[in-house]
């Protein structure tokens, strides 16, 4: 074919169709493929609207990760002429050669599109490098209106917990990693997979929610903590266990932890976050009595019932409620038992 652009392909069959997976240079991606225009009614497209603030992100992730970023494939319709030439010997490897005045659309992937191109204005050497793309022949909008919903209704987000575990490259992940390692409650009672635990759940802290406190004692605290230099971190949380007696209960499997969720406060993600933040505010104002001041965890009623106590603060309307508001105005109360003078204990248990 004449006037076409050629690619190394392999050639499929999905639902009696054939489609075909070609490697295309990232190069070539901002000219070979468009994605439908934001102007045109949403009856007439087959993508969703580009979300721009996206594509920074991605073009960072490429540019800032070049030895080491993962590109899934796109997905596009091919609406003009093409051909598929096996090569000898083999019914479904060969090349496919797109007309050049056919349009290449966009059924999945327009953000990592944007993203390729801007990364590509950053670090032009790029370009050499490839992305997978699965092309089906285009069949009509109603067609690939489908195609969308079918490539999309699928996809399941994977907890933020698991995102987080698994992201070794992010110091602060690595730091959460460490101090976890390092704390065997923490160790044995921590779920790597899910963010929100179920009733049924043995497990009494989801990772997620621990990577947030240790970020936010870090941060509070002012603390040059690392994966490499972990030992103050750890050190709290070790010190915030020895006077949280229902954690160790649970630990020893002396309590369930489905209990825990459903009567205290303790047992959910907004006291980890509020205690660091509290935390934090101790470590500084009293470097040499932090210790002795966490005692005063055991003094607090982290019963759920004790709803004078928590609505308001942790509860709204009898339900763990994580806002950022609730998160402080919770390490205030926590505030008022590890350092008196910012308010009066008595008061504050009732």
């Amino acid at each position: 074919m004449e006037n076409s652009y050629s690619f190394a392909a392999i050639r499929g069959i999905q639902a009696g169709r054939a489609f075909y997976v070609a490697m295309i240079p990232l190069k070539t991606v901002e000219r070979l493929f468009r994605y439908d225009d934001e102007e045109l009614a949403v009856e007439l497209r087959a993508q969703r609207d580009l979300n721009k603030s996206r594509v920074p992100g991605i073009a960072r992730y490429i540019t800032e990760n070049p030895t080491e970023y993962v590109l899934s494939a796109l997905s596009a319709t091919i609406d003009g002429a093409f051909a598929f030439e096996p090569v000898e010997g083999h019914r479904s490897v060969g090349t496919l050669s797109v007309d050049m005045g056919a349009t290449i659309l966009i059924n999945d992937g327009q953000h990592r599109r944007a993203g390729i191109i801007e990364a590509l204005r950053q670090r032009p050497s790029l370009g050499a490098e490839a992305i997978a793309v699965t092309l089906f022949p285009d069949e009509g909008l109603s067609r690939s209106q489908q195609m969308f919903v079918d490539l999309n209704q699928h996809g399941i987000k994977p907890a933020r917990s698991l995102r987080l575990f698994y992201d070794g490259r992010d110091a602060a992940t690595r730091l959460s990693r460490t101090v976890i390692d390092a704390i065997p409650l923490f160790r044995d009672m921590t779920d790597f997979t899910r963010s929100n635990l179920g009733p049924g759940s043995k497990k009494l802290f989801a990772f997620s929610n621990l990577h947030t406190a240790v970020g936010t004692l870090v941060s509070s605290a002012g603390l040059p903590a690392s994966a490499e230099a972990p030992t103050s971190v750890i050190e709290f949380w070790n010190t915030v266990i020895e006077n949280m007696p229902d954690w160790s209960a649970a630990g020893r499997q002396e309590i369930s932890t489905a209990e825990l969720r459903r009567d205290t406060i303790h047992a959910h993600g907004i006291a980890l976050e509020a205690i660091a933040l509290a935390g934090g505010r101790l470590m500084n104002e009293r470097p040499s009595r932090w210790r002795e001041s966490l005692k005063a965890l055991q003094c607090i009623d982290w019963s759920r019932a004790n709803t004078g106590l928590w609505e308001g603060r942790a509860l709204l309307k009898g339900k763990v409620n994580r806002s950022r508001a609730s998160v402080l105005l919770t390490a205030e109360l926590i505030s008022r038992f590890v350092l008196p003078e910012v308010g009066d204990v008595a008061t504050a248990t009732r």
